[in-house]
């Protein structure tokens, strides 16, 4: 017979033997002083273990196709995503994830890590494999006197914003608070402060690592070094996270928000945001963006639903010189609505959450941009108007001020020429509507792509962009390589933008 899902085959016709909780059990029959004995030896089976076998071993749940939970459990942040792992382990602490990461490979099963759920490809789940799910470790602890935090490997940036406000430190996380730290900070992580502060990962101090092989490791610049370096940008290649540690900054409140101008003035904002963010303070983190304005009290009722060019900034100086540093782009063109002033930070990081709830279908794609040159925003023109939803969006990022003072050999992101990250996020709630709208991201990507960079953030990859890899990688792919074949040789983990071995 087989035990259920991922069971142990043996022969239910030799009484001698049988197998509990991963030995084999062997019944030795021997004479002693003329009398025949039967006694049991313990041997390591050469079994897979099976799903009972994985339930006794961590304190979390394990939710199988059987289970009453399984649907809730099995699904993710992107609804275009519909797959059914064999298990899904809801991880309690890094004992668990050593469970499940071991589970996995012991039974030749495809392994998916799942942190925030944000993954536009879906690489938090899996079909017929194991889902290592994070996101019930959500602790964050703050050391105010070593000015770090710790958190662990399902956290959000809201949870992580919850955490360190209180305190009036921070660092950079990402534009939407219910977005993981983990996934967010192993592929770089561009937020509100990169101008500031850098990268999420440039902020990283150590890392707790399950890697391939079961072993549960502390990765820094001081030990394990090359794992610490591949880390920080390398995405998921590497092992499951189960807790960043992180070099905090003062970050309290901040001048920002948004302001919404006409369409027709575009490309004058564009130029304008070209001209003053290539040398304006590091203190001002600011990117436009096309959206379908939402029916938000600050907006003209009239207005609800048109499509606008938005300013969102975050100004982290001194306050009362916000309304100065965001002059520039009041001049080029009349402000339709804002909402613009002092804020706590959290506030602004979770500004857009309600446009993007679970559940939405996510076709994205995206580009590093090292100028912003007058064909692409030409480019950008032609495109943005067709945002085929109110929850459809394109940012151009900026990446230069700290980011551009890392050297492009000191992490694992190399892309330290680009000045800005532009991301075509599709997302809209209809499935009916799925062949259109990706049509729509497809032609405004080819579009703009002649003007990109061949490479673009891994954060904002497709499923579809896996020939990407290696420009993606940029000139730390081989050096990449190099540490997956160290720590990950069988490739375990390949859902993500993969590095192979």
């Amino acid at each position: 017979m087989r035990l259920p899902a991922f069971g142990v085959a043996w022969d239910e016709a030799a009484p001698q033997e049988h197998v509990e909780r991963g030995e084999r059990v062997v019944h030795v029959d021997h004479v002693e002083h003329g009398e025949h004995v039967r006694h049991e030896e313990r041997v390591a089976s050469m079994g897979k273990p099976s799903i009972n076998q994985l339930r006794e071993r961590v304190h979390g749940a394990v939710v199988t196709p059987d289970s009453g939970t399984y649907d809730e459990a099995r699904t993710v942040y992107n609804a275009m995503v519909d797959r059914r792992p064999a298990a899904v382990v809801r991880c309690a602490n890094a004992g668990d994830v050593m469970a499940a990461v071991e589970f996995a490979r012991e039974n030749d099963a495809d392994l998916a890590v799942r942190g925030g759920s944000h993954s536009v490809p879906g690489f938090g789940t899996c079909d017929d494999g194991v889902v290592a799910d994070l996101s019930g470790m959500r602790g964050v602890r703050v050391d105010p006197t070593r000015g770090t935090a710790r958190a662990e490997g399902g956290a959000t940036w809201g949870d992580f914003n919850a955490a360190t406000y209180p305190f009036g430190m921070g660092t950079t996380g990402g534009i939407i608070s219910t977005t993981g730290v983990g996934g967010l900070t192993l592929g770089g992580g561009i937020g509100h402060l990169s101008r500031r502060l850098g990268l999420s990962c440039d902020n990283l101090v150590s890392a707790d690592v399950v890697t391939a092989d079961g072993q549960f490791l502390v990765a820094s610049e001081k030990e394990h070094d090359d794992l610490f370096w591949a880390l920080r940008g390398g995405s998921g290649n590497f092992g499951a996270v189960t807790s960043f540690e992180f070099r905090l900054s003062p970050v309290k409140d901040i001048y920002g928000g948004l302001m919404l101008f006409e369409m027709e003035d575009a490309g004058a904002i564009l130029r304008t945001f070209r001209e003053v963010i290539a040398d304006a303070p590091e203190e001002l983190g600011a990117f436009p963006a096309f959206q379908i304005a939402p029916p938000l009290p600050f907006i003209p009722q009239d207005r609800h639903g048109d499509t606008f060019v938005l300013i969102v900034a975050c100004w982290t100086g001194p306050l009362e010189e916000g309304e100065s540093a965001l002059r520039p782009f009041r001049d080029a063109a009349p402000v339709v609505a804002e909402h613009i002033g002092p804020m706590p930070y959290p506030a602004l990081n979770s500004a857009f959450d309600a446009l993007v709830p679970p559940g939405l279908q996510h076709y994205w794609k995206a580009n590093f941009v090292t100028e912003l040159t007058d064909a692409a925003i030409t480019a950008h023109l032609e495109h943005a108007p067709g945002l085929p939803a109110v929850n459809s969006t394109v940012h151009i990022y900026p990446i230069n001020g700290a980011c551009h003072r890392v050297p492009q050999e000191a992490t694992a992101f190399s892309h330290r020429d680009a000045s800005f990250a532009t991301v075509i996020a599709g997302m809209w709630p209809d499935p009916a509507a799925n062949e259109a709208n990706t049509a729509w991201v497809r032609d405004y990507y080819e579009a703009t792509a002649p003007h990109s960079e061949a490479g673009g953030y891994v954060n904002f990859m497709a499923e579809d962009d896996q020939p990407r890899v290696r420009s993606n990688y940029g000139a730390n792919y081989d050096r990449l390589t190099e540490v997956k074949r160290a720590y990950d040789p069988g490739n375990l983990f390949h859902l993500n933008q993969n590095i192979k071995p």
